[in-house]
């Protein structure tokens, strides 16, 4: 018989539907049935596309004895991850406090009150199985251990990522830069790009920081390690090198063999990334990342709606990578005559380049492409080429099994894609990628925006509706900030605007001076917990921080600015303790130290004149225009005639004709 999940909408929830666990989802309901019952509490807690989630189920889930002993001692309850942020958030601090570790699948053992009191993430079946009998015999004769430990636990819990509140410093100085980055790029892997770690994670926001920083500084060696990193992840097994599209982060230090999940938030990220190392430096390379990442966004994440799916799995047949690799006797069989070249070109060989016998993962060196000229090929010959024999190879892999797609349509996942999108089209000139990123913002404000502009998670659905999170609103502030950007259309400022004022009537505490993450009308957890560290994504405190910057200069706002230059300055005596982990607040601290460049273009021309300004690079600058006085800037700035203005700490230049003429100006 199914359990409860088998009425849940998300696709993990219901993987779990069926094991002979009593799961519930979050709700209170369980926690009510919890309490009565005197039990402690089962969170367990993953996501649709992780492979060690699935192992765990398989292993310990659907096994009769360990089901049996979890329904009789405890109350399971499986919580999907992407779901709600807001609980993961809260009980892999517990765990990472408890271990020193953390990840998924996550599972903690907790009070009838939801307090935890002990956990981990993947645990084999035996050791799964003891644990929970040691616990519940614990709880049965000495509860006084587990709750003493509940409220030392809790505690730690509160006091975690709080800061304390400093005065602004009168000025932010290089020295300031030169103190966060001289450390960090000491982790740099000249070798392989990125870091010297594995796994090897792309972390997008790193990079972004350092090719701003790169540019403005003039710091020659970072520049050339972060497109050396870029193409070496572009290069490596961690890029479907076949279909396009970015996985989580490659287990090795090669950039080679992937954890094959793909998740919408990775590729939004780094098709901006991408787009804006094409701006700085127009290596074709770039361009093709691009291109495929969005043929594949548009192929297998486009959702009727013109919403974007969340996640594609590692596994498929209960294997992980088996839909994406392949044996030398299938390259031959499916490129015939071309098969030796393309073999060469992906590094695919007899015995296999995995650990799997006979089994490969395509990965090129970064200088593939000069295969080209070995077979007397001009660079758009070879394109098409190249172009052709990834189609076939495709063709053939679409015949498999496909990894499973978790479904769930996420705001801030969906925001991240459409800034992707919109950085991609200024970068490359593509309207197809305008016209993907309009309808996208159109399902944001149609399905996510509220009448009174709060914002949903995800979609209502038969259940409930999640209200939104920090991250949510901050990450769509940032897109449609970018889309008015692009289009001159103040419909996307003033939603923004709407948004922010929203967000922080929600979320924003002025006397302890920090953004929560979850909204004052949310369900009470056990702790209300500030998001200030970047990591995969960037925080949720940083990117609300640095858009509300950007509008308080676009709308001559001092209230906006005076938040975000207040929590700048609490977080910033942190950055330099490990500036990979607050990279977002980085690159605040480089705009504040170099200004950020407000660029007026006004008149017909307007549009024409922000396609030439894209094609070069800016890393610190903001873009408004048209032909409205529709913002503090542009206001006896209108007329016909097309000009460009300069704008920096409230002083304008006098309008320039031209764009060259604003590019040497600056």
């Amino acid at each position: 018989m199914a359990n409860q999940l088998q009425f849940e909408n998300s696709p993990y929830l219901k993987q779990h539907a069926h094991n002979p666990v009593d799961w519930m989802p979050w709700g209170a309901e369980a926690l009510k049935k919890a309490k009565e019952e005197n039990k402690l509490i089962i969170v367990s807690i993953g996501y649709s596309a992780c492979h060690w989630c699935h192992v765990m189920e398989r292993e310990s889930f659907e096994n009769s004895a360990i089901a049996q002993t979890m329904n009789k001692f405890f109350v399971p309850i499986k919580i999907d991850r992407e779901e709600r942020p807001d609980i993961d958030q809260v009980y892999m601090l517990a765990v990472q406090l408890m271990t020193n570790a953390g990840g998924w699948p996550l599972n903690c053992i907790c009070l009838p009150d939801g307090r935890p009191i002990y956990g981990g993430t993947y645990f084999k079946p035996h050791d799964w199985q003891n644990i929970l009998l040691q616990i519940a015999q614990m709880w049965e004769e000495k509860p006084e251990v587990a709750l003493d430990y509940a409220n030392k636990l809790e505690n730690g819990i509160q006091r975690s990522e709080k800061l304390p509140i400093h005065p602004i410093p009168e000025q932010y100085t290089h020295k300031d830069l030169e103190a966060i980055v001289l450390p960090w790029s000491e982790t740099f892997d000249k070798k392989e790009g990125g870091y010297k770690r594995a796994p090897k994670f792309p972390l997008p926001n790193n990079w972004l920081f350092f090719l701003k920083y790169a540019v403005l500084t003039n710091d020659q060696e970072i520049l050339n390690h972060v497109h050396f990193t870029l193409k070496k992840i572009g290069s490596g097994g961690i890029y479907d090198q076949i279909g396009g599209g970015f996985a989580r982060y490659s287990v090795d230090h090669y950039w080679h063999i992937p954890h094959f999940e793909k998740m919408l938030y990775d590729n939004g990220q780094l098709l901006s990334l991408y787009a804006e190392a094409y701006q700085q430096n127009k290596d074709p390379f770039y361009k093709r990342i691009i291109e495929e990442t969005i043929v594949w966004a548009e192929r297998e994440m486009l959702a009727p709606n013109h919403g974007f799916y969340s996640a594609l799995d590692a596994d498929s047949e209960g294997i992980e990578g088996k839909y994406y690799s392949f044996s030398k006797a299938e390259f031959d069989e499916v490129l015939g005559k071309d098969a030796e070249l393309f073999s060469q070109y992906f590094n695919i060989t007899e015995e296999g380049n995995w650990e799997e016998e006979h089994t490969n993962v395509p990965i090129c060196a970064i200088n593939a492409d000069q295969l080209a000229t070995k077979v007397n090929m001009s660079a758009d010959e070879w394109a098409d080429f190249l172009k052709t024999s990834k189609r076939k190879l495709f063709d053939y892999r679409e015949q498999r099994v496909r990894p499973g797609l978790d479904h769930k349509l996420l705001t801030t996942w969906n925001a991240l894609l459409l800034k992707g999108l919109i950085d991609a089209y200024r970068s490359l000139g593509n309207n197809h990628f305008l016209d993907l990123a309009l309808n996208n913002a159109q399902f944001i404000c149609t399905e996510l925006i509220q009448d009174n502009n709060s914002i949903l998670h995800q979609p209502r659905d038969a259940n409930r509706a999640i209200l939104g999170f920090l991250d949510d609103y901050a990450f769509t502030i940032e897109a449609f900030i970018t889309l008015y950007e692009a289009t001159f259309d103040q419909k996307w400022l003033t939603i923004a605007r709407q948004l922010a004022d929203k967000a922080i009537g929600l979320f924003y505490d002025a006397e302890q001076k920090t953004f929560y993450y979850t909204s004052s009308e949310a369900e009470e957890l056990i702790a209300r917990k500030s998001e200030i560290m970047d990591n995969v994504i960037p925080s949720s405190s940083s990117t609300m921080v640095r858009q509300l910057k950007r509008l308080g200069l676009l709308f001559d706002d001092e209230n906006y600015t005076a938040i975000a230059d207040q929590l700048l300055a609490n977080v910033f005596p942190q950055i330099k303790t490990y500036g990979s982990a607050y990279s977002n607040w980085a690159i605040l601290l480089l705009e504040e130290i170099y200004g950020i460049n407000e660029i007026a273009l006004t008149g017909e021309g307007a549009l024409a004149f922000r396609e030439e300004l894209d094609q070069h690079y800016i890393p610190n600058k903001i873009v408004l225009g048209g032909t409205e006085e529709s913002l503090p800037l542009l206001e006896n700035r209108i007329g016909k005639e097309t000009k460009a203005y300069l704008c920096k700490n409230k002083t304008c230049s006098l309008p320039q004709d031209s764009i060259t003429a604003l590019i040497n100006y600056i």
